[in-house]
């Protein structure tokens, strides 16, 4: 597992044995950030991102090496926690980020009573912990956090659909690679 692009491109990143811990994989995350930056390579500078249940933190890793401002590591996992410390010292980065060793319903609420508001959000709970992926974001939606503009990314597994909407939050694409998807979602328009 590595660094695909941006300031820290190539350098690798730790995990930790196990099935309980599955990071993002580099094609997976090579296809994401490629539609987030068609031809762009700027086009995440001063990015604000949430990584929910961050693992080994190479989504938020990913955006800070490609210029995101600010990433917000949500994991619950001491040995987690200590392992995104572990990536992030590894490549030198001191700044830029924030990482909230609670539950994802703790920190999103922590994190709207900041008034912060991010451009992308991304989640990837444990496959069988499919629950949190309804809970995570049903919360969302009923939060103050997103704003029209903000995008939210879903990992699952293949044979399992999150569902498409959320209140105003809904599934408007996936990006499929191998067993695992990634469901984008999106406020939409109030209907009137």
């Amino acid at each position: 597992m590595r660094v695909i692009a941006g300031k820290y491109r190539s350098r690798p990143l730790h995990s930790l044995p196990g099935m309980d811990l599955r990071p993002t994989a580099d094609k997976l995350r090579q296809a994401l950030f490629n539609i987030l930056t068609p031809g762009n390579p700027e086009a995440l500078a001063g990015t604000v991102w949430f990584d929910l249940y961050a693992g080994t933190g190479a989504v938020g890793i990913e955006a800070l090496s490609r210029g995101a401002a600010q990433v917000y590591f949500v994991e619950s996992s001491a040995d987690a926690a200590e392992l995104i410390k572990k990536n992030l010292d590894s490549l030198g980065i001191k700044d830029g980020f924030r990482l909230l060793k609670q539950d994802t319903a703790r920190a999103l609420k922590a994190l709207e009573a900041e008034r912060l508001h991010p451009d992308f959000v991304f989640l990837d709970p444990p496959y069988r912990m499919e629950a949190e992926y309804k809970i995570t974001l049903s919360a969302l939606a009923e939060s103050s956090l997103l704003t029209p503009g903000s995008l939210v990314f879903a990992e699952h597994f293949k044979k399992f659909d999150p569902g498409d909407e959320f209140g105003d939050l809904r599934r408007y694409r996936t990006l499929a690679q191998g067993d695992t998807v990634v469901s984008l979602y999106r406020r939409s328009p109030a209907l009137t």
